[in-house]
């Protein structure tokens, strides 16, 4: 089977490489800005329209709140932004929040910190692609009307690519990245230049609509709390942040640094780019409502089911540069790509995050290793799986996934700055020199602040979402919690339970008083005298004897007789089967011996056939692997595979021998390829 999945495997993620050149595969800060920052720059596509959709239940009058909202946001993302560079220069080893309040805070906080950066990273993977098929509707309407599997269809091609190696991917996806970014910085300048110095009057489309208030007139309470709701939806800007703290291990040396300078660089293009369109949508009228097909009004009258709402940035795209004009489908595509894209900011967080988590025993060991890529491949496959289920579940609609959205990110944001106040903490009671002090002071203070206002933020975001959906989220905060929580307790118990002794004689040492051989035996073949020849040369002492289960009285009798023809000298035990099962009267029988003589040892030796062929498989072997399945729950047995290799085992081993030696055309024409050097001092 694995010769049979081989070469398409090596199609889709390419040759394996050494683990020696895992070096080769860090990122320069021009690859990691679009691989671990596509997420928060890319939100600036979404972000805006989330705080107009609910500044709309009270009509279009309480858009002139929404400067007031842009500025708070703001100033959160400036706090974010300078709290993690702390964090990555005092933590440079990854893990990020998750370290930070695991080594400060204690393994509660720190696994608290967890379940909700995993949530948080399923989620981006599921609104990004989500968002990035609606988007893409506004030029193709087909990507919409399937958006369900169009989303299947981009989570998986992710997948692939990240399974590829994250340089690879990252290169690959980092020109998106910035076609997106110089497209909007573009629009943002060419619509401030038309507006201030050409005098242009842009509208957008939808700038001559009406809306229809939910709820007008709002006052006191229920506007406060209408205008706490849109800034949390507005946070979704700041969502991904973390994910380069948790990454800095990917990063060239001096990785700090890089990752440091990385993150200012994200924070200035993304407020710069939100700032932007906040400004120009209302500077065109941009109009938008929850339920637009009721609640969005052309001269009186509702726009009806039939109409798609656009998204913010297209609508202000069409104002600036007009509809249908090369800028505009340029952005509309490039909106398109970099949501997407904005999933691979999870693709490399949640497998780093993963094997960090598994490395400490609260995931399985398997999303701990490198797979051929040298990424870390089970953690991007569980990763798609959970997102795909989540999209499929929600019909890829990306407004009801983005109430789920942002709860984890402002829990790993509030534990992850308390952290770092208590870290600062610890080293100024044990550092004396003044400047270092300060230094120390500066980095406190902005940490303390960037706790409160994240702690602040989060109740806002539970209070104002809760009903809205992010319930979900926080009921996926405590199962993965739960979950990790039993996978560590299994892995310690099971620690605990095979942990050699330090001193003395235990069991496991103890020299059985004789081992009990037994050679299963279905006929007189090449296979059966295999084992039994090995059984022989095996046995220091005790008994052997082979064991047949009678389930056809004539083929019993033909073992027998062959079996005496034969003159075999080893004892041949019939046992009867009266229902025609083979696996329980063997399993019976080894457990009889075992209760007869408990200090001794039972060995069971299984002929088995190697076959060459995967479907061959289905054909042989079965009765064999389940007995080893029973005979593994059984103490006191040893279970030993004889194996005979068939014809078609040879003609498979030929035939992989044969692809090695293969020459791709031209190889002989181009001569042998010199190997590196580090390769020839390797090999001497």
């Amino acid at each position: 089977m694995s010769k049979l999945t081989d070469l398409p495997k090596r199609i889709l993620i390419g040759r394996a490489l050494r683990s020696d050149r895992l070096g080769e595969t860090l990122l320069p800060k021009r690859i990691a800005l679009p691989v671990f920052a596509s997420d928060p720059l890319s939100s600036v596509a979404y972000a805006p329209g989330e705080v107009l959709l609910v500044l709309s239940v009270a009509g279009a009058s309480a858009y002139h709140y929404s400067p007031w909202i842009t500025l708070a946001i703001v100033a959160l993302m400036v706090t974010v932004v300078a709290s993690y560079r702390q964090t990555v220069h005092a933590y440079p080893g990854g893990g990020g929040a998750y370290e930070v309040a695991t080594t400060n805070l204690g393994q509660k906080a720190g696994l608290s910190v967890a379940s909700a950066l995993l949530v948080d990273y399923v989620l981006t993977v599921a609104v990004s692609v989500a968002s990035g098929v609606e988007n893409l509707g506004s030029a193709m309407p087909f990507a919409v009307q399937h958006k369900v599997l169009f989303s299947l269809a981009v989570i998986a091609l992710l997948m692939v690519m990240n399974l590829r190696g994250v340089k690879e991917s990252g290169t690959l996806f980092a020109i998106p990245t910035y076609a997106f970014v110089g497209g909007v910085i573009v629009m943002v300048f060419w619509g401030g230049f038309r507006g201030l110095v050409m005098g242009d009057v842009m509208r957008a489309p939808t700038a001559d609509y009406q809306i229809k208030a939910e709820h007008a007139g709002l006052a006191g309470i229920a506007l406060i709390f209408l205008l706490l709701r849109a800034f949390s939806s507005g946070c979704a800007a700041l969502t991904g942040v973390e994910a380069i703290s948790n990454g800095v291990p990917a990063f060239r040396k001096p990785k700090s640094k890089n990752a440091a300078a990385t993150l200012s660089l994200m924070g200035v293009l993304a407020t710069v780019m939100f700032v932007g369109i906040m400004i120009l949508a209302m500077t065109t009228k941009v109009r938008m409502a929850e339920n637009p097909a009721t609640d969005l009004l052309v001269n009186g009258k509702p726009v009806g089911d039939g109409y798609t709402q656009n998204p913010v940035i297209a609508q202000v795209a069409e104002a600036v540069f007009g509809n249908g004009s090369f800028a505009f489908v340029f952005l509309a595509a490039a909106t398109a790509l970099v949501l997407f894209l904005a999933a691979n900011t999870a693709y490399n967080g949640f497998p780093v995050l993963g094997s960090i988590l598994a490395q400490d025993r609260y995931l399985p060991r398997q999303l701990h290793t490198r797979g051929d890529r040298l990424a870390f491949s089970n953690g991007i496959v569980l990763l798609a799986l959970l997102a795909g289920a989540l999209v499929y579940a929600f019909g890829a609609d990306s407004t009801k996934l983005i109430q789920l959205y942002i709860v984890g990110v402002f829990v790993s944001f509030t534990f992850s700055q308390g952290g770092m106040v208590k870290h600062w903490n610890r080293h100024l009671a044990a550092e004396t020199d003044p400047a270092a002090r300060r230094r120390m002071h500066r980095a406190r203070a902005i940490n303390a602040f960037g706790m409160v206002f994240s702690a602040l933020v989060l109740v806002v975001v539970l209070l104002t979402k809760f009903t809205h959906g992010a319930y979900v989220a926080v009921i996926g905060m405590v199962g993965w919690y739960a979950i990790m929580t039993a996978i560590r307790r299994h892995y310690d118990r099971v620690s605990e339970e095979i942990a050699a002794e330090e001193e003395g004689v235990g069991d496991e040492t103890v020299r059985p008083s004789r081992v009990h051989s037994i050679v299963l035996v279905s006929k007189i073949h090449k296979p059966t005298l295999r084992a039994l020849s090995y059984a022989k040369l095996m046995r220091s002492s005790g008994t052997l004897e082979a064991l047949s289960v009678n389930v056809d009285p004539a083929d019993t009798k033909l073992l027998q007789e062959e079996w005496e023809r034969r003159g075999i000298d080893v004892q041949l035990k019939i046992l009867d089967s009266p229902y025609r099962e083979v696996t329980r009267p063997v399993i019976d029988y080894v457990k009889s011996l075992r209760k007869e003589s408990p200090r001794d040892a039972v060995s069971v030796y299984i002929p088995e056939y190697v076959v060459g062929h995967w479907y061959e498989h289905l054909l042989h072997n079965q009765s064999a692997l389940r007995l080893k399945g029973r005979l593994l729950f059984t103490p006191g047995v040893m279970v030993t595979s004889v194996p005979w290799q068939l014809d078609s085992s040879e003609a498979a081993r030929k035939r992989a021998r044969k692809r090695a030696e293969w020459s791709a055309p031209g190889a002989v024409r181009r001569g042998p390829v010199t190997p590196p050097k580090r390769e020839k001092a390797a090999k001497k």
